[in-house]
């Protein structure tokens, strides 16, 4: 079954009852027993299980043909969930490219469970498997990357990890499971901010982890949701659901935009460089040709000047919003390294670009013009 109709179907079934074709919102946190204890209606408690997380958890698995998987309160949950489910002393290996607040776990929350971690250029194999030691029990991986868009190899990092016994998580939010599916490739985990794409509105907080097999770790993940209780809303899951019917179209057309964009931005004097994996210039345009099937709706570009000129830009731009986050119909800018603080690796002079689902003529205009004022 092809994925436009896996995201229409997976995770909705008739209601009893009413039949409703649109799943209800099941807001009640704790459900009906029968008189001998049993649970006819397979539910107990919000904290461990609702139907609309369910229903989610279903879709989510589909899309990413995955055996099961899990939502969270946010991606950062999820990320810590495998985290937490490692043992003290096991080893790490992440980017140091990546979501900043990937590695802040790692530095922070982590290290005080005892796990150590090494941050290495994942694009880099050699650097990857220097940092391999008998403890390492995960690699970290995200592909595109966030914000310079590096491509990692997947098939090429499972093969090292499988020397050593190690599993392979890979954030797959920017590529979603249009273009790139991870398990596919080898990996055992993977990790969707569903606050981005997937949802697509701007309007849901949560994530979610997908797993190649429903294995003792991942039993270990669930444990920590289902007692940790960090999941989303009924509401959220319901309205992530929803958005996921439309997100194959949706993705499709950011990555269009996104395409025409970056091709503008590369013609353009006043900017230095611009990351975008779809662009043949890109060092990693290879790879990603290879095991994605689509570059996305995100990519970032350094400009001439440094920072000042970067806040130039955000200042003159009209059709772009200057917020966070990425992934929504509307097309962002921001300036990353204002946001990651001291710790940040991000060149201070990069701004991040989600391109929305406006028309790619309008975005390139206000581009045009916003740069012309520099």
């Amino acid at each position: 079954m092809k994925i436009e109709t896996r995201a229409v179907h997976a995770g909705r079934k008739p209601e009893g009852g009413s039949r409703d074709v649109v799943p209800a919102i099941h807001l009640s946190t704790t459900f009906h027993k029968a008189e001998d204890g049993s649970l006819p209606g397979g539910y107990l408690y919000g904290r461990p299980n609702n139907p609309n997380r369910e229903a989610l958890e279903n879709a989510l698995a589909s899309l990413e043909e995955g055996a099961a998987a899990l939502a969270f309160s946010s991606g950062s949950a999820a990320t810590l969930a495998v985290f937490q489910s490692l043992a003290p002393g096991d080893h790490v290996i992440a980017p140091e490219d990546a979501y900043y607040g990937t590695p802040t776990l790692l530095r922070t929350v982590m290290a005080n469970w005892g796990l150590t971690h090494t941050l290495v250029h994942m694009e880099d194999l050699a650097a990857v498997e220097r940092a391999m030691t008998p403890a390492t029990r995960l690699i970290w991986t995200e592909t595109p990357s966030n914000p310079l868009l590096k491509i990692t190899d997947l098939r090429a990092i499972v093969a090292l990890a499988r020397k050593s016994g190690a599993m392979v998580a890979c954030d797959n939010t920017c590529a979603t499971p249009l273009f790139q599916q991870p398990l596919k490739l080898g990996a055992d985990v993977v990790m969707h901010s569903v606050t981005k794409y997937l949802s697509g509105h701007s309007d849901v907080l949560s994530g979610a982890l997908i797993f190649r097999e429903a294995n003792a770790f991942f039993e270990r993940v669930h444990n920590f949701q289902r007692e940790g209780g960090g999941v989303p809303s009924p509401f959220e899951c319901w309205l992530s659901l929803r958005g996921m019917q439309t997100f194959p179209y949706r993705v499709r057309a950011h990555a269009a935009n996104a395409q025409k964009v970056a091709e503008f931005l590369a013609t353009q004097p006043h900017i230095e460089a611009v990351h975008y994996p779809g662009l043949k210039s890109h060092p990693g345009y290879k790879i990603a040709a290879a095991q994605m099937s689509g570059f996305g709706g995100v990519m970032s570009i350094q400009m001439k000047g440094g920072q000042a000129e970067a806040f130039k830009l955000i200042s003159g731009v009209k059709l772009f919003s200057h917020a966070t986050s990425l992934g929504s119909t509307h097309s962002l800018i921001e300036h990353r390294a204002s946001v990651e603080g001291t710790a940040s690796h991000t060149p201070v002079n990069l701004l991040r670009l989600s391109i929305g689902l406006e028309h790619p003529d309008d975005l390139i205009e206000d581009l045009e013009q916003a740069l012309e004022k520099l």
